[in-house]
């Protein structure tokens, strides 16, 4: 049965390593004009003083953000003025306008605005004429695609430490904090980021259980000894007991995604969608160790790494191999409270909905307010992907093993389509578009989950006294890589490079219908730092329309297309 599970599992996955692979060339080959088709991403550009690159601008996109703030505060004071014209509002100067001497509102706004303006404008003028704000990379653009690819897929010269090239990602896509970090810092970067990955996984315990320490009333007493009476009191210490130790690990486990995101931008990377896919590589590694691992083995992270490194490989398979069959009636709760309820909260959406109300009540001052507060976010690929991928996993480790956990598996993934694909059409917004361009990784995570299933059940097999069942399951996980390997060469190709042919006849196209297409103007501010855009930047509305109608037309997008009637009513400055 096992090798029936991989077979189909293998089959499944061809085919749709292959629907997808045709998908995205044939998306390639009929998506409409955009930026980056023609640009590519120059690192670690040797100095030229004949020649502009990319400025740090940091320091001016902080000013830009605060000046964007105190606009908003203007046109609140000013709409409130205008309802009622014989007053004038008023505020305080000092901490969050509640301490200080009260001053007239809008003149108070008026004067930090042209401020910040006179700073934004000296900075933008300082960044220019300074050499030390000029950065190793550069955005650039050819006129036609094929020029493009030869340049992003080739080595540019013979040292390959310089001239570094990729294909740059959508202007939306630019994480542009991370583009001044020198490319030599970027491997101690990650290498550092690695290290702290391995600390965080093997070591996330250590901290939840000094907090959980002080949620027990002994140490409450001991920390806190006036709050004796209150705390011997039957429902106080019920609720610290049984509601503290749960909060304090959900609370870390909320902080972890944010932890995990930190982490993938301290290296480097230098688009959302980088971000992201980075991001949940790190969290699928985590709910492996933490999730998977810890239930199967009793004790802690520490001591799970210290069975795995004291013990011969043999054994630590044979153990947590031993370990599975028991752990089932854990996994198919835990697949009906984690799954299950997790996909009707995401279909509720209790925690937005709340989160919106606390905000129009008490934070939105103007339209624009309203519009961010309503504003749904994408959806978190970081975080979603990996979870379900632990389900993939655990449906490969007890298919053969238990299968009555298998149905409950179904049921999760047949909810789970129906609700993300309403949520995707619906509800959340479009961050960029990766063309599927994940696909490698979630197709690497499904057959590492199915090599670590094989081998847990070599080490199961081994414990029932079927030692010889090993030299015939032994097989597996070498076929399976065998078959990864295949897959990668066979279609991988089309998810990180664009063909040249495919270039050449979208460039021949483009040519014969649009003759008198001036490339130059579209292309010219596509990828301007937004500091140095300014507020009359307007983006060249064929760029706007194009990030506007993505692949597939949503519910949402089409509602935020269309601009509310009230946006005339609230002014600007």
């Amino acid at each position: 049965m096992s090798y029936v599970f991989s077979s189909w599992t293998c089959y499944s996955l061809y085919k749709e390593y292959k629907v997808i692979a045709e998908m995205r060339l044939r998306f390639l080959a009929a998506e409409r004009r955009r930026p980056d088709q023609f640009t590519v991403l120059v690192r670690n550009v040797p100095p030229d003083p004949d020649e502009s690159v990319v400025y740090n601008a940091n320091k001016l996109a902080c000013i830009a953000a605060e000046k964007k703030k105190l606009i908003n505060w203007h046109v609140y004071y000013q709409n409130k003025y205008e309802r009622n014209p014989s007053k004038r509002p008023t505020t305080r100067t000092g901490f969050l306008g509640f301490l200080g001497n009260k001053v007239d509102a809008i003149d108070h706004y008026t004067a930090i605005i042209d401020n910040l303006s006179k700073q934004e404008a000296e900075e933008r003028e300082s960044i220019i004429n300074n050499p030390n704000a000029v950065i190793p990379a550069a955005f650039v653009s050819f006129k036609t695609r094929w020029a493009a690819a030869v340049c992003a897929q080739t080595q540019q010269t013979s040292n390959p430490t310089i001239w570094l090239t990729e294909w740059a990602p959508e202007p939306r896509d630019v994480f542009w904090e991370n583009l001044a970090i020198p490319y030599f810092d970027l491997n101690m970067r990650r290498l550092l980021m690695a290290v702290a990955l391995f600390f965080l996984t093997f070591f996330f315990m250590i901290p939840i259980a000094l907090v959980q320490s002080l949620a027990n009333i002994e140490a409450i007493e001991k920390v806190l000894p006036f709050l004796k009476p209150i705390i011997e009191k039957p429902s106080i210490k019920s609720v610290i007991q049984g509601f503290l130790p749960g909060l304090a690990l959900k609370i870390f486990l909320i902080m972890l995604p944010k932890i995990l995101m930190t982490m993938s931008k301290m290296e480097g990377i230098t688009s959302l969608s980088g971000l992201d896919r980075r991001s949940a590589s790190k969290y699928y590694l985590f709910v492996l160790v933490n999730v998977f691992l810890g239930s199967v083995i009793t004790g802690t992270a520490f001591q799970q790494l210290g069975q795995f490194i004291n013990q011969p490989s043999t054994e630590f398979t044979k153990t947590v191999g031993s370990t599975i069959p028991m752990k089932a009636t854990f996994f198919i709760t835990y697949i009906m409270i984690d799954g299950w309820a997790g996909i009707a909260a995401e279909i509720l959406r209790l925690a937005p909905l709340i989160t919106f109300h606390v905000k129009n009540t008490f934070l939105v001052k103007t339209e624009q307010d309203r519009q961010n507060a309503m504003d749904p976010g994408s959806l978190e690929f970081a975080t979603s992907e990996p979870r379900i991928q632990l389900y993939f996993m655990l449906g490969h480790v007890y298919a053969p093993v238990t299968p009555f956990l298998l149905p409950f598996i179904v049921v999760f993934f047949a909810f789970a389509y129906m609700i993300f694909r309403h949520q995707i059409i619906n509800v959340y917004n479009q961050q960029y578009e990766s063309g599927g361009s994940f696909w490698p990784d979630i197709h690497g995570r499904v057959i590492s989950g199915l090599i670590i299933s094989q081998i847990l059940l070599m080490g199961l097999l081994s414990t029932r006294g079927t030692d010889k069942s090993t030299l015939v399951l032994i097989a597996q996980p070498i076929l399976t890589l065998w078959f990864h390997r295949y897959c990668k060469g066979r279609f991988e190709s089309a998810f990180v490079k664009f063909p040249l042919e495919e270039a050449m006849v979208k460039d021949t196209l483009e040519r014969a219908v649009e003759p008198n297409l001036n490339l130059r103007i579209y292309l010219q501010d596509a990828y301007v730092h937004p500091g140095f855009k300014g507020d009359d930047f307007q983006k060249p509305a064929i760029i706007d329309d194009e990030e506007n109608n993505p692949l597939i037309q949503t519910t949402r997008a089409s509602r935020r297309g269309s601009k509310p009637e009230s946006d005339s009513e609230t002014g600007s400055y």
